[in-house]
């Protein structure tokens, strides 16, 4: 019965989210070009940081070793507007475990390699309604990877990226494109690597489950540990920002000014991260924010507000699905003072 109710709210996802992200796309057409003050941008986000601060709710991710021992009362929030102003408070400048976060990068990369249709056709793009790491929805829901934003997709959407049967130069590839995104080099966090090669079962189930049904398109074990290696960057507030405005910016990284995406693989991503970015409580936070955003456990979000500005934090305590409680509220709360909810006229 149980596993009825979770299909259900599944399929109740899909065609919710479906109607709010058309919203969205209408709305954006006439969303206000209206600048926002470097003033009230510093002022909002420190009072965020103030108001959420010693929120103590939530648990560090603890079936990976690494992320267990990161300080929970840790929290920092960056903004980086599409001109490429920066905002800042609290812990940015503190390198955590980018986590799920990276499957926004790698799908912006397999699109550059192979169009948005591969990747609609090849992964899908609806909801799960299902934990990020599901396999009953990969065996349940037409034995597809569904999302880039879960585990199963992302593992494929890996996969895609080219060359194949070449671990090394896909690898230098994705790490230069990251570096791009951020505008800096990051590094691979070598031990929260170790901790997820070593903790990675169940990915390693979903990789020889997509091979099986022809889902994926390297060789599994390559992609797997790609995507692994992936989630291990070490990156900090700021960076997330940087690359949540470069999306915001259409493409284009605003500190760089190189471009890295074509503008029009943007609305698809964003779409994606629209239906699945926060898992299955993705409904939730478009009904309430009505931002495309992408979460990971290692305590990071990112928000993207078109035309307008990225916005990142970090704080490592999560809810039941994965994701940062403070910088769920704390992304709420600048969502509402700087009226940037996609799917309301400004105030």
């Amino acid at each position: 019965m149980k596993r009825k109710v979770q299909l259900s709210r599944g399929l109740f996802l899909k065609g919710f989210i479906g109607v709010l992200i058309l919203g969205a796309l209408l709305v954006s057409f006439t969303f206000s070009k209206d600048e926002i003050s470097a003033e009230n941008i510093d002022q909002v986000i420190k009072e965020a940081h103030e108001k959420f601060k010693g929120i103590k709710e939530g648990k560090n991710a603890d079936y990976i070793p690494y992320l267990a021992k990161v300080d929970p009362n840790l929290f920092g929030i960056a903004i980086i507007t599409a001109d490429g102003h920066v905002h800042l408070v609290g812990d940015t400048k503190y390198e955590f475990g980018i986590e799920s976060i990276s499957k926004v990068m790698t799908l912006a990369l397999a699109m550059q390699d192979r169009g948005p249709q591969v990747i609609k056709d090849s992964i899908g793009a609806n909801a799960t309604g299902l934990p990020f790491n599901s396999i009953t929805a990969l065996e349940t829901l037409g034995k597809e990877p569904q999302n880039p934003m879960v585990n199963a997709g992302a593992i494929a959407t890996t996969s895609i990226v080219l060359p194949k049967n070449n671990k090394a130069e896909k690898w230098k590839k994705m790490h230069n494109y990251f570096n791009k995104f951020a505008g800096r080099e990051i590094k691979v966090i070598d031990e929260l690597f170790k901790s997820e090669m070593e903790t990675n079962q169940r990915n390693k189930s979903i990789a020889i489950l997509l091979q099986s049904y022809n889902r994926i398109f390297d060789d599994p074990m390559i992609a797997l540990e790609l995507y692994t290696k992936q989630c291990s960057f070490g990156v900090n507030a700021m960076d997330l920002a940087v690359m949540a405005a470069t999306l915001a910016n259409s493409g284009v990284n605003p500190m760089t000014r190189e471009k890295l995406v074509e503008a029009k693989d943007v609305p698809e991503i964003l779409a994606v991260m629209s239906t699945a970015g926060l898992y299955e409580n993705t409904g939730e936070w478009m009904y309430t924010v009505g931002l495309p955003a992408k979460s990971g456990v290692g305590g990071g979000i990112m928000a993207v507000v078109p035309g307008k500005m990225g916005i990142a934090v970090f704080a490592p305590p999560l809810d039941p699905a994965g994701n940062s409680v403070k910088a769920q509220k704390a992304i709420e709360f600048i969502a509402d003072k700087l009226s940037l909810n996609l799917f309301s006229a400004k105030k």
